[in-house]
């Protein structure tokens, strides 16, 4: 009699059934795994062959053959370890045969520990599609996994404990309150209460993250806008239980969690030097990139202009959809990038042209040169540019006198409540996001704002791109003023959010 398991792969951020079906046989002694097994698979028979034998029982001497179904799909990663440890005591008549409503995965260490593994949400979102009842896996994997509320998630310390579950039922559910979960977690140690001076370039910031802007910042060494940025995140509404499954489903996947819960947006901030693939996501098994690791949540690129063309051009998808698609010769997945891009870089080479307190030693050609390296299009696709100049000495001897973090947040999320409301039957939930059929909805224009924005159109010659982009800020800056029309002086303050389309 074959023993079966059920287990699963990941695939992109899906997860795909896996049958693990054990048989025991006589004949010479082998451990043989079938159904495209990587390397991290194959190298489990040492690692379940010794956590058996770590956890009490006699490891069977017979032929074994382990099949992983269906057999045309690549299986990797070390997750099968617990079925395959399992199904083999089941097989040799060591435990009762497992549940066929309950899905496993796990990895084992030599003496029989479990060990975290990637991707426990998709599994468990696979578990739910899929009917089955019960999940075990690592208990380091738990909380994740358990955020799936119609699934009985078991986390358990080690495979002995995992059989006497079996045998007796002795686990206990593991559930989460995601309320109380997310509020411990959601201290920021920086706030914009800290930044002296810098009003404009606070309001812009603002704006963006209450419309779901990208924005870049423009100014010289020392303006305070890498400063300003790694406090964005602290204005940024609290993420809702819909918002942290998907985060929580990517950075998972990647390895990244460690079996926790993402409940805090994400920010991150690669280094100038990274790659295509590092940005955007790909391999050979393709992983989520940075752009995916920032879904929900801000995509910081300081020094702008030194990232690779290739990188650069890259995040036009993304930018435009919300996602990115990666094609290779095996697969083709779709990875989630709907991220605020924060992005900052120097006026030119040498950093000073236009600061008041140091003089630029670049030529003009030298500055165009530099300013081309971020093309037209990734321009175009940059909702707000706005300049940052010095802060004068005599702010700096001040002391801050600014609005805190959780003041600019709460006006955020009202903000955030209003566009909800407004597009609750759409697939977005953000001005920044809207298509040309809600603009036109409701971006509509009195005629005193319609011919500045003709006029404006005339004299800086904005693209039908920037037209959309100017719209929705204008719609951002209303809604932030509590607004239900589009004013003249909602118009004004976006337009002056446009400057590179200025020629400033």
């Amino acid at each position: 009699m074959v023993t079966k398991l059920l287990s699963a792969s990941i695939e992109g951020l899906d997860s795909r059934r896996v049958e693990v079906e054990i048989d025991i046989s006589g004949g010479l002694t082998a451990f043989t795994i079938v159904g495209l097994p990587d390397n991290a698979v194959k190298e489990s028979r040492e690692r379940v062959r010794t956590a058996i034998s770590s956890s009490g029982f006699e490891f069977p001497l017979k032929r074994l053959t382990v099949n992983l179904a269906p057999a045309d799909i690549k299986k990797e990663g070390s997750s099968y370890d617990l079925p395959i440890a399992l199904g083999i005591l089941a097989e040799d008549g060591l435990i009762p045969e497992p549940s066929a409503d309950t899905l496993f995965a796990g990895e084992l260490s030599l003496n029989g520990e479990l060990r975290p593994i990637s991707g426990g949400i998709s599994i468990a979102m696979l578990a739910k599609s899929k009917d089955i009842r019960n999940v075990i896996v690592p208990k380091k994997n738990a909380t994740e996994c358990a955020i799936i509320e119609e699934v009985n998630v078991y986390g358990f310390d080690n495979l002995y404990d995992v059989i006497e579950h079996i045998r007796s039922g002795t686990g206990v559910r593991h559930k989460v309150n995601f309320e109380q979960y997310r509020d411990q977690l959601n201290d920021y140690a920086l706030d914009f209460s800290d930044v002296k001076g810098q009003y404009l370039v606070k309001r812009a910031l603002e704006i963006a993250i209450g419309g779901g802007h990208n924005i870049l910042m423009i100014g010289p060494p020392g303006a305070g806008k890498s400063m300003l940025a790694k406090r964005v995140l602290s204005i940024m509404p609290r993420m809702e239980l819909d918002e942290a499954i998907e985060v929580s489903r990517i950075h998972s996947v990647a390895g990244l969690t460690a079996g926790d819960l993402v409940s805090v947006r994400p920010f991150r901030d690669p280094h100038s030097s990274i790659s295509k693939i590092g940005l955007i996501g790909g391999g050979t098994f393709p992983r989520p990139g940075e752009i995916s690791l920032a879904h929900k949540g801000v995509l910081f690129l300081d020094e702008f202009p030194e990232f690779s063309k290739a990188s650069v051009e890259a995040l036009r998808e993304p930018l435009e959809n919300g996602d990115i698609t990666i094609s290779r010769a095996r697969s083709t997945v779709n990875f989630p990038a709907d991220f605020i891009l924060v992005a900052a870089m120097n006026p030119c080479p040498c950093g000073y042209y236009n600061d008041p307190y140091h003089e630029c030693t670049c030529s003009m050609n030298e500055i165009h040169r530099y300013r081309k390296k971020i093309s037209g299009p990734i321009m175009d696709r940059i909702d707000m540019h706005i300049e940052v100049m010095p802060v004068a000495v005599e702010e700096l001897k001040e002391r801050p006198q600014g609005e805190s973090s959780e003041i600019i947040r709460k006006r955020i999320e009202d903000v955030r409540d209003i566009q909800r409301g407004r597009y609750k039957n759409e697939k977005f939930s953000e001005n920044g996001n809207m298509d040309d059929k809600t603009l036109e909805e409701y971006c509509r224009l009195g005629k005193e704002s319609e011919k500045l924005l003709v006029d404006a159109m005339k004299l800086y010659r904005f693209s039908a791109r920037s037209y959309k982009k100017i719209l929705k800020i204008s719609r951002t800056i209303a809604d932030l003023e509590g607004a239900d029309d589009i004013l003249p002086q909602h118009l004004s303050e976006a337009l002056n959010y446009r400057i590179v389309d200025r020629g400033i």
